[in-house]
């Protein structure tokens, strides 16, 4: 009972871009009795981190040193990652000038790229990130595991569900989405009549549905997106949230079909009752040959 009572609270530590998910996470780890000491990445994270985590800091793009020396000050040896990297910045102009990175970021990367993974992939460099981390004691775990129930069970999400056709545009845009994962390219593609009208790339799930729109002009097309199937579940999980619904009801989207066990849904009802009110189908669909 003395020990229970003396315990120290859990300590953890996240790495925090865009978006509603480092929130939903942060306030899924403090509902569950830890710490959370997060760095928020500059120009992403959302400020209201603040207020849910135990301590907040705001971090540059690539200052991988200090965020280690921050980690190991507050004696964190577990970590989460959540939320998205605009990785379009990094191909700005000046980008390096406006993110300069430490020291030890600069002996990470010069040690990457001396070996003969020499690419910049999302997953090659979020790799190279891990194990510099890792190298200092301090693991990364799947920020799921902590909010597994963010997780899409298999079935429909939406009172209708698709159409003969649909169901073609569903198995061929997963074909073709599983493909652009595996070349690390990105996870979401647009079709209909199984044509693919727009795939995304480095500028994300809502830019290339923007795209299909005002390439479809007559709407009704789908989109698919799923993970890679090389996918560390640690970061960069297939995620879809209000801002996905909205831009698919602006550009015409009529289905989102997305891959069970494998994505990450945010505001679930509010979501599905933006979907509701729009016409849109959503469906979570298991691994389709």
């Amino acid at each position: 009972m003395i020990d229970t009572i003396f315990q120290q609270p859990r300590r953890i530590g996240m790495l925090a871009g865009w978006g509603r998910y480092p929130v939903v996470i942060a306030e899924a780890l403090r509902r569950q009795g830890y710490e959370t000491y997060c760095l928020g990445v500059v120009g992403h994270a959302d400020p209201a981190l603040a207020e849910v985590c135990r301590d907040f800091r705001w971090s540059g793009l690539a200052k991988f040193g200090g965020a280690i020396r921050y980690m190991k000050r507050h004696g964190v040896t577990e970590m989460v990652m959540a939320g998205k990297i605009f990785k379009t910045r990094l191909f700005q102009r000046f980008a390096w000038v406006r993110n300069i990175p430490d020291l030890r970021t600069v002996r990470m990367f010069f040690r990457h790229f001396l070996t003969r993974q020499k690419d910049c992939r999302d997953d090659t460099l979020l790799t190279a990130i891990v194990n510099e981390f890792a190298a200092e004691g301090i693991r990364f775990a799947p920020a799921t595991d902590f909010a597994p129930e963010l997780l899409i069970p298999a079935g429909r999400l939406t009172r209708r569900g698709p159409d003969a056709g649909q169901e073609k545009d569903i198995a061929f845009g997963f074909r073709v989405a599983k493909e652009l994962g595996r070349l690390d390219i990105g996870q979401s593609v647009a079709v209909r009549n199984e044509t693919v009208l727009a795939v995304e790339a480095v500028e994300g799930t809502d830019a290339c549905i923007r795209r299909a729109g005002a390439l479809c002009k007559a709407g009704g097309f789908t989109v698919v997106k799923v993970a890679k199937p090389q996918q560390d579940m640690r970061f960069d999980v297939p995620t879809i949230g209000l801002s996905t619904l909205e831009t698919m009801a602006e550009a015409g989207a009529r289905l989102l079909a997305v891959e069970a066990g494998k994505s990450i849904l945010l505001d679930r009802e509010k979501v599905i009752e933006l979907a509701e009110r729009r016409k849109i189908v959503i469906v979570a669909v298991e691994g389709i040959p």
